[in-house]
């Protein structure tokens, strides 16, 4: 869990405030201390190529992809839930950080704790941290995903008992085990809304020799897209898009059966991603699984029976979290509140790894009295 050291006694005065954000590939919600998410627009910057300035941030440039005359080009600047584009990146937390504080100049710049995919490297690390204090944080804080998804979603992390969540986002699906406020065993696959959407263009590329666009595939998984379609009424859908051979505009109608052909595969991936992790899960963590399940977060797991498609696969039970979307961006407030809690948790496991100090659930005495010792000053 990357958590780094706060300032003691930072009150937070003239202005200054705590900020979370979820920097996703697909969309950016940003939390603020006190107000909850005031803020939730997709990934996307529209700039000039020549100037190589911002013309438009957010939702309004999210409208203009596969719509710009030639000097105009709208880009995602994440891709696979890392930064793949970092002077956009920056401009967009910049203008969201902004936009979050009502745009107000501020006395002193806020703390921000931004969220990162489990695996990254300690370049992609920096590449985010250094985008963030660019952007105009204070401090920048990184928490793993899955992590910020299971406080969102309202579970007791720092309990010696198991939780599993899965969570899938536009670029990446995380999946953790977490017991005693911190990662048990991780995954994090490459693999998420995006790659849905490009197996939707490629299949009607491929069966109706049609091109279909990012934003019309998405539309398509949206309206009639299932993860198990097996007992569902086979409902179709318009597209539209350019013919390959006449190159003439053209509408065709899809079947919810034939999306599922399209992303079934994908899907897969997933579902083996989540039994890698059940099989290196300790036995056990593996009986809280049995007894808790697994909690769903992400925008992925709105998708029309994913969670069956789960529970077929693994016979657990499955339950989808409250306002799955935005549990990772809630996550990241209540890890703000929990600062020095989170950092409890931190220091005990350096103690663990130095001197093999007991940390993990089977070995539980000294880990509860460290989390039992502690007093959350900022509460």
């Amino acid at each position: 869990m990357y958590i780094f050291p706060v300032l003691k006694g930072d009150k937070h005065m003239f202005g200054s405030s705590d900020i979370g954000v979820d920097l996703g590939t697909a969309n950016v919600l940003v939390y603020v201390r006190g107000k909850g998410i005031v803020l939730q627009e997709p990934s996307v910057v529209a700039v000039d190529k020549e100037s190589r300035r911002v013309i438009a941030v957010g939702s309004e440039a999210r409208r203009m992809l596969g719509r710009t005359p030639g000097n105009i080009v709208a880009i995602r600047p994440l891709r696979g839930g890392v930064i793949a584009d970092y002077a956009m990146t920056e401009k967009m937390l910049r203008h969201f950080i902004s936009k979050a504080d009502g745009g107000q100049k501020l006395l002193f710049r806020p703390r921000v704790m931004v969220c990162i995919p489990t695996g990254v490297t300690s370049v992609e690390e920096r590449a985010v941290r250094q985008a963030a204090i660019q952007a105009g944080a204070k401090e920048a804080h990184l928490i793993e995903e899955p992590f910020a998804a299971a406080l969102g979603a309202g579970l007791d992390v720092f309990q010696p008992s198991g939780s599993m969540v899965v969570d899938i986002g536009g670029g990446t699906t995380d999946i953790a085990v977490i017991s005693l406020g911190g990662i048990v065993c991780s995954n994090s696959l490459r693999v998420g809304g995006d790659k849905l959407d490009e197996a939707i263009v490629k299949y009607i590329r491929r069966e109706y020799s049609l091109v279909i666009g990012e934003r019309t595939a998405e539309e398509l998984k949206i309206g009639i897209g299932s993860a198990c379609p097996q007992g569902a009424e086979d409902v179709s859908m318009e597209v539209r898009g350019r013919d390959m051979i006449s190159g003439l505009p053209k509408a065709i109608a899809v079947t919810r059966s034939q999306v599922y052909e399209a992303i079934k595969e994908t899907l897969g991936l997933v579902v083996g991603a989540v039994k890698g992790v059940l099989e290196r899960t300790s036995p056990e963590l593996a009986a809280d699984i049995v007894n808790k399940g697994i909690i769903m977060t992400g925008g992925g797991a709105l998708l029309d029976g994913i969670d069956r498609l789960l529970s077929r696969e693994t016979g657990l039970p499955v339950y989808i979290a409250d306002d799955p979307l935005s549990c990772v961006a809630r996550g990241t407030g209540r890890a703000l509140k929990s600062m020095g809690l989170l950092s409890a948790v931190d220091r005990a496991k350096k103690l663990k790894r130095i001197f093999n100090w007991p940390v993990f659930p089977d070995e539980r005495g000294a880990s509860e009295k460290i989390l039992e010792n502690y007093v959350d000053e900022s509460s």
